[in-house]
């Protein structure tokens, strides 16, 4: 019985075989006209899937870029990636040459949630939560998350409001989720969607989501007065009337709803994330906080709230907001780009459509720019005489035209709160 299996067993092997070669010649094919940069050898199907970790892919590709340069292809399962580490490579492709790598490549479940519509969003791992007798984590994140609030459905939420209170709590294990090893490997294998997984999860949160902001947007229908309209979401309605006989229309019900969700999930969790993290670093340096606290009264005082005027007299403070923003590193690796023609960058030719990874971690780690990176050193940002120095390297939301701009809030907000240095406290 075991002969007679095995002409079988070696049949259903050669198939096998036969299929992985096939399909590595037309992924080759795919390819044939571009010259990619080199990378660690692939295997058919599964890519360079065994060379990363999983749960750190930032630190895997730095370690890549030791071996093969500032700009090397990886192959995440059958789809080649180009990924660009260090200041030069980056800025040579999203800044000199902006327009030609202003694609934005395919991130499965991104793709899923959006469908086509909404803005331009981005997601960050979330450093760990460090314990602390008070967490402000839930008011720092109603800070920003009513600031968007006010301008999208005209008023702010009690604090106590138990909707609220579900909404950022959606927010938090949405961002937890997209950072798990499980949606890494959904975005490198999309069929992936059938089976169960956290990706489920994360829809069904997004689920809920879209079902509050939708009976917002109903709420809004029954109250429009298109004489005086008084948020986002009348100015959109209205807009949409007008234009309810173009079918080619952006403004459409399903892209209010994506791109609501859109504005809440950028601005809400990456901006109270780094604030949080801003406030522990405050609290694990005095002697910093200290230095903010006496540029904030001399310049500003107590008796009235900071303007954009004042920041180029806070030097150290602004220096400290950057700093904040390096050390923690918010968004590791940036949201792919796809270049959006065929382009020669140094010596290698990148197909229309190619996938670009930008690795921001070897732009705000770079020890020739930033002596000591792994130290949190407001003198990153500050010349000899103390005045501040603005770093070509400081990319904490990537840059060129997918920049992502929560940078100012984050800065606002800080600013405002004038604090003094915090006491010791003790294990008791």
């Amino acid at each position: 019985l075991h002969l007679r299996s095995l002409p079988m067993a070696l049949f259903i092997v050669l198939v096998v075989c036969l299929s992985c070669l096939i399909l590595f010649s037309l992924w080759n094919r795919r390819h044939a006209k571009g010259k990619l940069p080199p990378g660690p050898t692939p295997l058919p199907i599964i890519g360079n899937i065994l060379q990363l970790d999983i749960k750190d892919i930032a630190k895997s590709l730095s370690i890549l870029a030791k071996d093969y340069g500032p700009v090397f292809t990886v192959h995440f399962g059958m789809k080649p990636t180009v990924v660009l580490c260090g200041y030069e490579a980056v800025k040579e492709a999203l800044i000199d040459r902006a327009e030609e790598f202003s694609g934005r490549g395919s991130y499965p479940v991104i793709d899923h949630i959006f469908q086509g519509l909404g803005m331009i969003v981005f997601w960050g791992n979330v450093l760990g939560l460090i314990r602390s007798p008070c967490d402000p984590t839930f008011l720092l994140s109603c800070v920003p998350c009513n600031v968007i609030v006010s301008v999208i459905f005209r008023n702010r939420f009690d604090y106590g409001d138990e909707k609220f209170h579900s909404l950022i709590h959606y927010f938090h294990e949405n961002f937890r989720l997209v950072s798990t090893p499980w949606i890494q490997l959904y975005n490198f294998f999309p069929s992936l969607h059938y089976f169960p997984g956290s990706h489920n999860e994360l829809f069904k949160n997004i689920a809920n989501q879209k079902k509050f902001i939708m009976e917002k947007v109903k709420e809004h229908q029954e109250s429009l007065d298109i004489n005086n309209p008084q948020d986002f979401i009348d100015y959109f309605l209205i807009k949409m009337e007008k234009e309810k006989h173009n079918k080619q229309s952006d403004f459409t019900m399903d892209n209010l709803i994506i791109t609501i969700w859109d504005l809440f999930s950028a601005g809400t969790e990456t901006t109270s994330t780094t604030m949080k993290y801003g406030l522990l670093l405050l609290l694990k340096h005095p002697e910093v906080s200290a230095k903010v606290q006496e540029e904030i009264e001399r310049v500003i005082g107590r008796d009235r709230s900071p303007c954009m005027q004042d920041r180029s007299r806070m030097p150290y403070t602004d220096a400290v907001l950057h700093e904040i923003q390096r050390y923690i590193n918010l968004l590791p690796i940036n949201l792919p780009h796809t270049v959006t023609q065929d382009v020669k960058f140094r010596e290698y030719i990148f197909p229309k459509g190619t996938e670009i990874m930008v690795s921001l971690t070897s732009l705000l780690y770079d020890e020739k720019e930033f002596p000591n990176p792994q130290k949190f050193d407001p003198g990153h940002f500050l010349d000899e005489s103390g005045n501040f120095k603005k770093s070509d390297h400081f990319m904490a939301f990537s840059a060129g035209k997918q920049a992502l701009i929560n940078y100012s809030l984050i800065n606002i907000f800080i600013n405002s709160v004038l604090f003094k240095p915090p006491r010791v406290i003790t294990e008791k």
